[in-house]
Formats: structure tokens, C-alpha cells, sequence
């Protein structure tokens, strides 16, 4: 779950700009034989190492840049390293890889034993990655996150070069979906001994196995270059040369460098994003991604109030909040699982709506409910005002956002008082890691299209469940999904239902949006395709 999540909200906003011609300038990249494509993402890379990333933007760098055992094709899933998409055997619990015959960047071969190096590090408690809980289910892994066991005890072996094993404690319906994700890619062990922990934080610390290799980032950096991998198993699937991506957290900006021609895909929001609907440039990704506040329980223990969490979000008019400030067309979050991540195996039904058919009342907009929930909460606490800190990122939208919540809080809520603290990207991750926020604007994005990707960083003992809303009949339902109804899809279903009911009840987080990115893409590309993980997956992608 990113998340890499684990997902930077940043978006950017702007002053309206005047978009006639837009249409007209665009990027020279239509040379074939050095093709380029010129984008952008919201902030700079975090970390280019697998086991250590946590943001969206580091992984789309790594999935342009690095192969696993599968890849998303659009919605499909297709084989990456494995030459198919693996069956598992003895019941559901073993799942046998037969890899294709693949180098490293440097020449190595990639091996069976790259995988195994790779998981085992990311799984390793020195290694302190944000994602070890999705290795739940691989045999012994719970143990190893434990510290009752060593990281080679891990249920995966190499039975040759070629041929990669992985052996689970109990059948985990989702499993393959998950191996497309980067903290399930192998990891060269003799570069990594090399550079050290250094490895990562630079591209001439990094070696690649994927289509693209990182150039001229620093680990600072606001623009960065990906050039073809000569050395990828499928790089005569890779048309674009070179991509070219450039970090800008304003929209007036992103729109000026797009109508200029020096960007083929811009990403705007507000004003931009209001106008330039009518485009023909224009396309909105609706994204299986969640933005909510969290609350922190530690620093501020009033907020473990049911009451004070049901008054805040009352308190706030999401689809005012998105026609006027955001007007990117993204929707109004009725729970934390969105729209569009999975249907109900037995009637096909969207598992947002019909979670929300019970509790969508929990996320209305209603002041007067509002004000008698936060009177009364604050009477159950023995309080009578709250004064909290606001945690966003530095770009603009996030900072538009942060003013309308503090607003709208002060006005509805007698005593609220919200100060805003806007930081850069890497600042606010390490700030969300080590709870110093009162109220943090977070995101969420799908890591594998199962509602268990979001529902499952919400149980007490996450590392995501920053603000550490806890409920242990939602951790017993969690834990039910995974083990005695894994193999039942239709009780499984319901219990993940009562799991997202019981949390949207609680407001343990308060739902503000699905997003829908507004973006303007230059019309001279296409196979490019955007796959539910939220991603670009570039192989197959042509200039016209």
C-alpha cells in the first residue's frame, strides 16, 4: 500500500492562464531515432532503493527503471522476469517462478537468488522498510518482523539461476497482484555491498534490470533523465529513447512550460485545471487514491474522542472544497477504499459503493451536527478548546487545501484552532514517521487492485497508521480477511466490508477525496498505459 503511500498528495495550483494555442506548441520529440518524452511529477525523487521507498513519485522511477517478476499492461496483469503468470501448487501456498534469461545494467545476470537477496533484505528489521507487513503470509515473515527469527528463514529459495520458490504460510488470494509492486524486485547484492547506504540516494549508486536507466539525479534534484536500458530483456519493446522529467509544484508553471512545448504531459489543478477541460489536450486519470487527514492520537489524545474525529469531518464540505479549490474534477471520499478498486466477487458490485450505501452520512457536510458532536466530545475529554497543527506539503494546492481546512474547522468548531506547517516532501515523511503533526494531510494509492491494500495500514500496528487510530475488532476483521476466509472470496468480501464500515463509522481517518489528476498530454504518444497501481508503464509507449 502506498503508497509508497506512502503517496505524495502534492498537487500544484496556480493563477489562471489565458490557453489559447495550447494545443499548438509541442515538445520536438518526434526524431525516431532519439524519440524523448518530456513530464513532470509534483516533487523530487525520495529514494531509488526498493526496499526503502515510500513515495509514488520515487516509484515510478523505479518501475520505469527496475522489473520484477510481473508488470502492469493497463489493467492487465503480464509477466515481467517470469515467463508467465505462476499458478501456485500444495493448496495455494507454493508458487514456483521460472525467470527469462535477463542482465543487470552492468552486465550481471539477473538470478533466482536476486529475488531472494532482495526480499530478504527488505523483509530484514536492520533494513527498517516502511512495507514488510506485506510479506504477511510468506512463510515465517511475521516471525523475522518480529525479530524471533533470522531474515534467511524467509519462505523464498533459489532452486537454480533460473527458478525462484516461494512457500506461504496459508493462501493469499492476492498474491500475484502484489509482485508487480517494487518492494517485491530483486536486488543486486554485490552493487548494494558496494555502495552501501549510500545505495540509492544517487544515480551513480543504482544499477538497472528494467527499460530505463536513471541519469543525472543527485538525490536533490528537481529534474532528472531516464535513458533506454541496452540490456533490458525487452528492450526492443522500448521506443522512447529518453524521458525527461522535471519536479513543479504550481500549475501556472506546469501550463507555461506545456504551452512553451518543453512539456509533453503536464499535471494541473484550480484554475488550470477548470479551463483547460475543453482542451482536446486534456485527460483526466481518475486514480484509485484516497486524501485524508489522519489525527494524531499521541500528541493529541483528545482526538481519540469518536465524536471530535465524526465533528471534523462533518465539519468539512468536500464538494465545495472541490469545485472551488481543486476543480480537477476529483470526488468527493465516502470511505477510504475508492471507487473502481474492486468489485464484489459474487454480485459485481463497486466495494466503495456498496460500503457507502450504510455509512456515506458519516462524511456529510453538516455544521450543526458538527458543532453538537464537538461540544459534546469535548465535554466527554474535559476540554474546551483544541489547538493542533496542521501537517501538509510545500506545493500549492496542498497549501490551498490547508487553508480551507483550517477554515472551515475555525468557523464550524468553537475552540478549533489549526496552524498550518507546509515542508517539503521528504521533511513531511519524516515527520509523519515520527508523528510530529497533530493533523496530517495524507494520501493513499493502490498498491494492488484488493480493498486489503488500503483497509489493512489502518490496524493498530502499521507504520501508515501514523495518526494511531486503533480498534480491535477492525484488526480482528483485517486479520480474518488474510486467514480464515482467504480461501472464501464471498465471506472474505463481507467481512472487508464490515472492516471499511467500521472504520468509516469511526472516522478512525477522515476521507476527503478520490483523486481524478488533471493532466495535458501531448496527442503524439500512444500504448502508453496507466495501470491500477497508479503508474505509467512506458514499454510498448511510440512518438507518432
Amino acid at each position: 500500500m502506498m503508497s509508497l503511500k506512502k503517496w505524495v498528495v502534492l498537487s500544484a495550483a496556480g493563477s489562471a492562464l489565458l490557453l489559447a494555442g495550447c494545443q499548438n506548441a509541442k515538445a520536438d520529440n518526434t526524431n525516431a531515432a532519439g524519440a524523448t518524452w518530456s513530464r513532470m511529477e509534483k516533487d523530487n525523487i525520495t529514494s531509488m532503493d526498493p526496499s526503502k521507498a515510500v513515495d509514488g513519485i520515487s516509484a515510478q522511477a523505479i518501475t520505469d527503471t527496475m522489473e520484477g517478476l510481473y508488470r502492469y499492461g493497463g489493467t492487465d496483469l503480464q509477466p515481467g522476469l517470469a515467463k508467465s503468470i505462476v499458478k501456485p501448487t500444495h493448496q495455494g501456498t507454493v508458487y514456483t517462478f521460472k525467470l527469462r534469461s535477463a542482465k543487470w545494467s552492468n552486465g550481471d545476470p539477473v538470478t533466482a537468488q536476486d529475488f531472494v537477496y532482495g526480499w530478504r533484505r527488505t523483509i530484514d528489521p536492520k533494513t527498517k522498510s516502511q512495507y514488510t507487513y506485506l510479506y504477511t503470509g510468506i512463510k515465517n515473515a511475521d516471525a523475522i518482523m518480529a525479530g524471533k527469527k533470522k531474515p534467511a528463514t524467509l519462505g523464498v529459495k533459489a532452486l537454480d539461476q533460473h527458478t525462484f520458490q516461494v512457500t506461504l504460510d496459508h493462501p493469499i488470494p492476492y498474491f500475484n497482484t502484489m509482485l508487480a509492486s517494487f518492494f517485491f524486485y530483486p536486488e543486486n547484492a554485490k552493487v548494494i555491498a558496494k555502495y552501501g547506504k549510500q545505495y540509492g540516494t544517487k544515480a551513480s549508486t543504482l544499477v538497472s534490470n528494467g527499460p530505463y536507466i536513471l541519469k543525472n539525479w543527485n538525490g536533490s534534484s528537481t529534474s532528472w533523465q531516464e535513458v533506454k536500458n541496452p540490456t533490458y530483456w525487452n528492450a526492443k519493446k522500448v521506443h522512447i529513447k529518453q524521458i525527461n522529467v522535471t519536479a513543479i509544484k504550481d500549475a501556472s508553471t506546469a501550463m507555461n512550460l506545456f504551452q512553451s512545448g518543453k512539456l509533453d504531459d503536464a499535471i494541473i489543478s484550480g484554475d488550470q485545471a477548470a479551463q483547460a477541460k475543453a482542451m482536446p489536450d486534456y485527460k483526466g486519470l481518475k486514480q484509485t487514491a484516497t486524501t485524508y487527514l489522519q489525527l494524531n492520537e499521541k500528541t493529541e489524545p483528545a482526538f481519540k474522542n469518536t465524536k471530535i474525529r465524526q465533528a471534523i469531518s462533518h465539519a468539512l464540505d468536500r464538494d465545495e472544497f472541490i469545485k472551488k479549490v481543486l476543480q480537477n474534477g476529483s470526488v468527493a471520499a465516502t470511505g477510504f477504499t475508492p471507487i473502481g478498486l474492486a468489485k464484489d466477487p459474487t454480485t459485481g458490485k463497486d466495494f466503495n459503493q456498496e460500503a457507502a450505501a450504510t455509512t456515506k452520512q458519516y462524511s456529510t457536510h453538516d455544521t450543526a451536527l458538527a458543532k453538537k458532536l464537538w461540544t459534546d466530545g469535548l465535554a466527554e475529554t474535559g476540554k474546551k478548546s483544541i489547538t493542533t497543527t496542521l501537517l501538509v506539503g510545500d506545493g500549492t494546492s496542498d497549501k490551498k487545501t490547508a487553508e480551507y481546512i483550517q477554515n472551515a474547522l475555525e468557523t464550524a468548531l468553537p475552540g478549533m484552532h489549526v496552524n498550518v506547517s507546509a515542508v517539503p516532501a521528504k521533511t513531511k515523511q519524516d515527520r509523519e514517521f515520527s508523528g510530529d503533526f497533530g493533523m496530517d494531510l495524507s494520501g493513499w494509492i493502490a498498491d494492488f487492485p484488493d480493498p486489503i491494500t488500503f483497509l489493512d495500514c489502518m490496524t493498530s500496528d502499521n507504520t501508515y497508521n501514523q495518526g494511531k487510530w486503533s480498534n480491535a475488532q477492525y484488526d480482528k476483521l483485517i486479520k480474518e480477511s488474510k486467514t480464515t476466509y482467504a480461501t472464501q472470496p464471498a465471506k472474505r468480501w463481507q467481512v472487508l466490508l464490515q472492516a471499511q464500515k467500521l472504520l468509516t463509522q469511526e472516522q478512525g481517518m477522515i476521507p476527503l477525496y478520490q483523486t481524478v489528476e488533471a493532466h495535458l498530454v501531448n496527442k503524439k504518444i500512444s500504448g502508453m498505459t496507466y495501470g491500477p497501481t497508479n503508474y505509467y508503464n512506458f514499454v510498448g509507449a511510440k512518438i507518432k
